[in-house]
């Protein structure tokens, strides 16, 4: 069953109710949330997810609540809150779906110690994974929404998962939040992609969430071996360039670009030293998607050994 076989007003009853459970890749979370705004962006942008049956375990319970006391009179807010806890500083009422989704990231980041969490987008093609790790700015996610546009799947956007006992990556396909400039550079690039509303003056800007295609939400149970390692960088102007990159230098830089990896220490360390090892490592420039998404793609059909 998915949220899609639902009606709106189930989706908000369930909301409200004892909860509505989702399942991203290897997570199952329960949400609530009073809020029929949030109710109906849910219907409406998770409607291809599954729905975890009812004996299965939670990883995560989460809420979106207005917050007590004066303050709930004061402004329109609200608050994520997971568990009973609340992390963050209220957020206002219009941006409580970017809140839930900033939340779930914290609560991936914070408590899933049991994987190897790299900050990096992956899609996969033919069943190899290649990964791109980068800190904001650097147009991983534009980069990886054109991708997943273009015939690759979608593994993340946000995290590489990898799984310790065999170095795959797990993926957990969830919506991709594009900021600022890459919401309208998307929209030219793929007219048919479905993508939500335009969150205005959030905490990190301008925010639009793109829904996955729907063959990467229903493949979240296909884990895929790393191949290559594609360090991205945009820069308004430059010419496309795809180097290679040495692999000393690619291991520190897949090193500090982990959530975890101080915490898992010398697991963390053979996880890192294995990937590396066995990929091929590149540096990108780019300026153009078109362009980056060819060389990509010639990069993947010559490189299948």
């Amino acid at each position: 069953m998915i949220i899609g076989d639902l009606a709106r007003q189930d989706v908000a009853q369930r909301l409200a109710g004892d909860g509505l459970g989702i399942r991203f890749g290897p997570f199952n979370i329960r949400i609530r949330s009073e809020l029929a705004s949030f109710a109906a962006l849910a219907h409406q942008l998770y409607a291809p997810y599954p729905i975890p049956g009812e004996a299965s375990f939670n990883d995560f319970h989460v809420r979106l609540a207005r917050p007590r006391g004066l303050r709930r009179w004061w402004r329109q807010q609200v608050c994520f809150a997971v568990d009973g806890q609340s992390p963050f500083a209220p957020y206002t009422v219009e941006h409580a779906f970017p809140a839930l989704e900033w939340g779930i990231n914290w609560c991936v980041a914070t408590r899933s110690h049991h994987l190897l969490m790299l900050h990096s987008a992956v899609v996969e093609r033919q069943g190899k994974a290649m990964l791109f790790p980068a800190w904001p700015g650097h147009g991983k996610s534009t980069l990886c929404t054109a991708l997943i546009h273009s015939g690759w799947r979608l593994l993340s956007d946000e995290f590489g998962l990898v799984h310790p006992a065999d170095g795959s990556v797990l993926p957990i396909p969830r919506l991709i939040p594009l900021k600022n400039e890459s919401i309208d550079v998307i929209r030219r690039f793929r007219s048919d992609a479905v993508i939500g509303p335009a969150f205005y003056g959030t905490r990190k800007g301008t925010v639009a969430h793109v829904r996955p295609p729907l063959d990467s939400i229903r493949r979240a149970d296909e884990p895929a071996r790393p191949r290559w390692l594609v360090f991205p960088r945009w820069l308004a102007g430059a010419a496309l360039s795809l180097t290679r990159m040495p692999k000393s230098q690619a291991f520190l830089m897949v090193a500090t670009n982990s959530f975890n990896y101080e915490v898992l220490d010398a697991t963390a360390f053979s996880l890192v030293a294995d990937m590396v090892d066995a990929c091929n490592c590149y540096s990108l420039c780019y300026s153009n998607l078109d362009e980056a998404i060819r060389v990509l793609g010639e990069l993947a059909d010559a490189d299948q050994g």
